[in-house]
Parts: C-alpha cells; structure tokens; sequence
C-alpha cells in the first residue's frame, strides 16, 4: 500500500501547530496536510493521531552524531551492524542518521566510509528502520588534549592525501576537526569547499582560534561544552564563541549528564530555537544492559545511564532522541512549538537536506516522528512507511 493517512492529532509545522489535523503521505513524500475531517480514500492505510487527548506529530528525528546502539558500531563497517542501529534508532523516533566514526588507523575508517557508501539507499525503511543519511567524521584530526573516549594514538593532524580520499566517497556530511593546527584549517577549508559541515570539537581552541576557524569556514560545534575550552570571564573559549558566533550551530548531548540542565538552558536561550541540534553521541550500549562495551577500540562501562572510560571519562552516551527532547523541554521551559526545530529541522539544514527533510509540509519527505503528550514514541513513518508502532 503505497499511501498512508494520518488523521486526528496536531502536526507541529513552521506555521504552528494545527490542532484536529490530517496528513497524506504518498510516494515516500507528504501529498497534502489539512483540517478537520479526512479525506474518504480508497486503498489508503490509516494511522489514527488519538483526537484532542491525542497525539503530537512532528517530523522525523534527524540524528547527526551517533556511533552505535544494540552492541553494534558504525566502526564494525558491515551492513548488519547499520541495519541493526536503524531499527533501534526508529523505535526512538529517528528517521534519519549519520553513521558516526571515531579515530582510528586510516583502514579502519576507510573500511567503515566504504560502508556507509554501500549502505545509502538500502539502510531506511525498505529494512525496517531510519534512513542512513551518510557520516559524521569525528577525528582522526583532533587536539590529542581534549581526546575524550578518543584514541590518542591515532590522533593526528588532516593529511591531504587521506582526507582527500575519504571525501571523495561523498558520503561524509560532517567532519569534526580541532582548528588550532595548520594543517587542521586547510582541511576545513577543504570541507567548505565541498560542501561538508566542519564541525569544531574535541579541541583546545581558544576563543579567537576558532572564531578564526568559522570565518574559515566551520559551521558546527562537537558536543558544545564537551571536550573543548570552556566558558571563562576572561577567556571566553570555544565555548564562549559557541554561544556568541550565528555562524556556529551547537551540537547538545541533552542527557543531564554531558550538560546540567541550566547549561542546556543557557545554550538554547543564547542561540535560539534554530541554531541547536540535539545529538545522542549514542554507542553501541543503547538499548542494552548495564555492562561492559567498547568504543574506538577502548573499553567501556555502561552503569546508571552514563557511559565511561576507566578512569571516568564519558564515552559518547546511552541517550535515545525522544529523552534528549523530554529532558530540553523540562531544562529550558519552551513549548514544542519552539523545540521541534532541535530534534529535525536544524539538523536536515545543516547537512544541506533543508528543503527535503526535517519540516511537515507538502512536498517534503514523508518522514513523522508521532509523540503522545509525555513526548514518549508512539510511531515513526519513514519514506511514508510504518517502520514502528508501539504496542
């Protein structure tokens, strides 16, 4: 059945939200949204929003930095491992993700791009899951200082002849980078050029480094507080000029463990509904037990919700997108009127797939991400197809 109808719930859109709404999906792109009563059709699947008690219908979650999830890792570079992660990211409400890598050896990385290039166009909804929209290169060409759970000895500074190889795949659509190095700012140029989001991250910047480093051509900020040089009255920082530059759109992990909620707070009142994107930074712990995993090689224990290395660095995350939606909402107080744009709009714009995803409306993707009123997943639509229903 290639058509699929929505009907009795309120569709969050860039006009607002409409109340008692119906939306038509055909052909993997939404055909009509209105009021009222349905359209009688033939030959049409049903879904139905609940009425007034109802539920809230926003556009698919879009996921720009996550590594794994059900013990599998973009890093595995198989196709079952990205199959596995797309299934659990829809039942999250994710219609869209970029497979993110970790520093590694040059092969490994390469391994798992090639990956992701063979997996585009058979990872979505045809597997049951999230639509794999390309990578998210994070390292190798980091500040071995600000390395996180990154691997320090494979820290290295952008080579032209190894980074010009992996872009030329055309999968990666973003590419954390510390900008404090030479050779650091010429791939970012590069990056620019090509049209691939340098994002700032796991750096020791200081406040004019990479305000240099936007005017250079980064638009993104790696986990924003996380791994960078922090706020400071007199040295403002990375993360001061996070918070002031419009040219930078900051990356959240909002999980109450990576930012205290009054820092989520300050970074949505500082930039504003549309210049954040909440990420899960999720591995390959998400949505499995407390235990013992292990994320670019080095290992990593899941225990209380968090995360860690052996010595207590956090190690990405366990963080699903509804509860970074849940937990935003609770920090900052905004209506999901305003927060809707973090968990897809922001994120589709800025991997340059702004006017195909991230926005109800005619013409766009059919991607629908369907919350009850405690923003918990009731279903999640992909391509116009109904990839998961909770019981």
């Amino acid at each position: 059945m290639s058509r699929l109808i929505l009907h009795d719930a309120t569709l969050y859109t860039p006009a607002g939200p409409l109340e008692g709404a119906w939306m038509l999906m055909s052909r993997g792109q939404i055909e009509q949204i209105g009021q009222g009563a349905p359209p009688r059709l033939r030959n049409v699947q049903r879904l139905d929003g609940r009425g007034a008690d109802g539920w809230c219908v926003l556009p698919g979650f879009i996921d720009v930095h996550v590594h794994g999830a059900l013990g599998y890792d973009t890093m595995d570079a198989t196709p079952a491992a990205l199959e596995t992660m797309a299934r659990f990211f829809a039942s999250r409400g994710v219609t869209g993700f970029l497979a993110t890598t970790m520093t590694a050896p040059g092969d490994a990385i390469t391994a798992a791009l090639h990956n992701v290039r063979a997996c585009l166009g058979n990872v979505g909804p045809a597997t049951g899951g999230a639509h794999l929209l390309g990578a998210h290169l994070e390292g190798p060409y980091l500040n071995a200082n600000a390395a996180g759970a990154q691997d320090p000895q494979h820290i290295r500074r952008a080579d032209p002849g190894e980074f010009g190889a992996w872009l030329g795949l055309n999968v990666i659509r973003v590419a954390t980078v510390a900008p404090e190095f030479p050779e650091n700012q010429i791939f970012i140029a590069e990056c620019r050029a090509r049209g691939v989001v340098a994002s700032v991250g796991h750096t020791q910047a200081s406040y004019e480094q990479t305000l240099a480093a936007a005017a250079l051509g980064a638009r993104q900020m790696t986990h924003t507080f996380n791994a960078m040089t922090g706020l400071h009255h007199r040295k403002p920082g990375a993360a001061g000029a996070a918070l002031t530059d419009d040219a930078l759109v900051c990356e959240v992990i909002a999980d109450n463990i990576h930012l205290h909620p009054a820092i989520l707070n300050l970074i949505v009142r500082a930039k504003g509904p549309e210049r954040v994107v909440l990420i899960t930074d999720a591995i390959s712990g998400a949505g499995m037990p407390d235990g013992a995993y292990e994320l670019g090689g080095q290992p990593v224990t899941v225990a209380g919700g968090m995360a860690a290395l052996a010595d207590g660095t956090l190690a990405g995350s366990i963080l699903t997108l509804d509860l970074a939606l849940r937990n935003t909402r609770d920090a900052t107080g905004k209506p999901l009127s305003d927060l809707w744009r973090l968990t897809s709009a922001n994120a589709a714009r800025q991997i340059g797939l702004g006017g195909r995803k991230g926005t109800l409306a005619p013409g766009f993707d059919a991607d629908v991400t369907l919350l009850d009123n405690g923003l918990t997943v009731r279903a999640t639509v992909v391509g116009g197809q109904l990839v998961y229903q909770a019981s």
